[in-house]
């Protein structure tokens, strides 16, 4: 089994849209990209928790979580993965 001994992602090496920073920071609260049907996808952790494996991207307070499956493909997060369900405005 593969055990990481660095669980953060360097900023500099995903490219994040200010767009999703501005939603987690509106959501506020810790997300999780983790594989779906579709592709990567972002959730909040209340729905799909993080685990033990996962990398970590500070943003602002919060953390995104990427699923390692995910991890080695990421090279931007955009607003494309979340679902339309999240992303309608309160």
């Amino acid at each position: 089994m593969y055990a990481h001994t660095n669980n953060h992602l360097s900023l500099e090496e995903v490219l994040i849209q200010t767009e999703v920073v501005d939603y987690i920071q509106k959501r506020g609260c810790d997300f999780r990209i983790c594989t779906s049907c579709g592709g990567p996808i972002l959730l909040p952790v209340r729905m799909k928790p993080p685990k033990p494996t996962d990398l970590q991207i500070t943003v602002g307070d919060h953390t995104i979580f990427v699923s390692i499956h995910q991890a080695r493909y990421l090279h931007s997060i955009h607003m494309g993965m979340v679902p339309i369900f999240f992303d309608e405005d309160d």
